[in-house]
């Protein structure tokens, strides 16, 4: 039975992509399989290679060189510190509205 896609912060692509590089590079297919695996949400083509291109602008990730025809992309240092915080925030609000949730 597939997962019903998550909304908000956890499905934005870019921080997606960045939590799956996060174990290491792949190029786009590996991206957007891995995603559906841990998230259950499908990211198309367009969607995929849109915010690839908004991370790799920003510095957050780098292509490689290519490999059977696909170029795979790795995380950067900038990437991680990114993603890190990102995390962390998620983190500090998931905790708040659990604890809230107890009380409720």
């Amino acid at each position: 039975m597939a997962r019903k896609p998550q909304a908000g912060p956890a499905s934005d692509p870019e921080m997606l992509i960045l939590a799956s590089l996060a174990d290491g590079q792949k190029h786009g297919y590996a991206i957007m399989k891995d995603i559906e695996s841990f998230s259950g949400n499908t990211l198309l083509a367009g969607t995929l290679y849109t915010a690839i291109t908004r991370l790799v602008e920003k510095g957050w990730i780098e292509p490689q060189e290519v490999e059977h025809r696909q170029r795979p992309y790795r995380i950067t240092r900038a990437g991680i510190r990114h993603l890190q915080g990102q995390l962390e925030s998620m983190r500090r609000i998931a905790s708040v509205g659990f604890r809230r949730l107890r009380f409720s």
